[in-house]
């Protein structure tokens, strides 16, 4: 058999013995430690494809419909991307430009791109919209960022702790800030790789009590400790890895001026801050950042930062994610 007709029958395997709650990619909740392992492992093929010019691994006859409810700059770039050095083909698609600008249920317009689609991903306001798309339709729905996941942006953060830090297993990352989507699937995505998690955000702004409930589970396999505290001097404590996210979310305008107040100055990482981290340790953020806010220029723009290699590693792990799910809906051009 050639690679594509085992990448098929692999993913024919996949879905029989799992069904349709594997096919989706909502949280990284659906995804077992082993299978998280994969897809790193994946995502860091990509990137050596991409240097060399030398597309191996192509899904050619897919589409995917790439939906966006919510400005995009790094998600949409690298998904557009992605399918097209896949080989495959995307429709991007603006809500207010569809029939569900005109009252159109979820489940009907679900049911309609299933039609022409292999996958649809998309950008949301609610995460129930992702679960309405998934209950209507056979297909894989992938979240590319939701109010309460954003799985991945994290495949892409862990690929580049990973390329640093050369193992996970037993790392100490520490979130400070915003218990937001990012920190929701940052979570569940240290507890797979094995790394110890510290978060640190206000008593109203904590984490997703389902998306601790699912770390916890899967920490159960990996070894993984999981701590919420409200002192971000205890979170960063011998860190190697610090991480933060905007203080104001899209669709939290509205609280920007309280929210600043419940955040700001404790939870700003800084110089102090950062120091009490190991003397190694990295800085991260998914990106738009807003300096003097959540982070200070000296931190975010310094020696320690990889922001830019984790917004790189969001084309590769974009890759990794749709090569795992539609390989086998792939056309056979040899």
């Amino acid at each position: 058999m050639t690679q594509l007709e085992l990448d098929k029958e692999k993913g024919r395997n996949m879905q029989s013995s799992k069904g349709k709650e594997h096919k989706d990619f909502l949280s990284l909740g659906e995804l077992q430690p082993v299978e998280f392992q994969a897809l790193l492992d994946l995502a860091d093929k990509f990137k050596v494809e991409r240097k060399s010019r030398n597309f191996d691994h192509q899904i050619p006859g897919t589409s995917i419909a790439l939906l966006f409810e919510k400005p995009s700059t790094r998600t949409r770039v690298s998904f557009e991307v992605a399918v097209f050095e896949l080989g495959g083909h995307a429709v991007v698609l603006n809500s207010r430009d569809m029939q569900l600008s005109r009252g159109e249920t979820l489940e009907d317009t679900a049911r309609t791109l299933s039609q022409y689609c292999h996958a649809i991903c998309a950008r949301v306001f609610s995460h129930n919209t992702l679960i309405a798309f998934s209950q209507a339709v056979d297909i894989p729905v992938i979240n590319a960022l939701s109010d309460l996941y954003h799985p991945c942006q994290i495949v892409a953060d862990i690929q580049a702790i990973r390329e640093v830090k050369k193992n996970l297993k037993g790392l100490k990352a520490a979130w400070i800030g915003d218990g937001n989507n990012v920190c929701n699937s940052f979570i569940i995505g240290a507890s797979l790789s094995g790394m110890n998690m510290a978060v640190a955000c206000p008593k109203n702004h904590s984490p997703l009590p389902e998306a601790l409930v699912l770390a916890k589970q899967k920490a159960q396999i990996t070894g993984s400790s999981i701590l919420v505290t409200e002192d971000p001097n205890e979170a960063v404590k011998s860190a190697d890895v610090v991480v933060t996210d905007t203080f104001v979310s899209m669709g939290d305008e509205a609280e920007k001026e309280q929210r600043l107040r419940d955040f700001m100055p404790k939870y700003q990482v800084n110089e102090s801050l950062f120091s009490k981290a190991k003397s190694n340790a990295v800085f991260m953020h998914c990106l738009p950042a807003h300096r003097g806010e959540e982070v200070t220029k000296e931190i975010i723009d310094g020696p320690n930062s990889i922001i830019w290699r984790e917004a790189e590693n969001r084309l590769h792990a974009q890759k990794a994610i749709l090569y795992t799910l539609l390989s086998h809906y792939a056309i056979n051009v040899e």
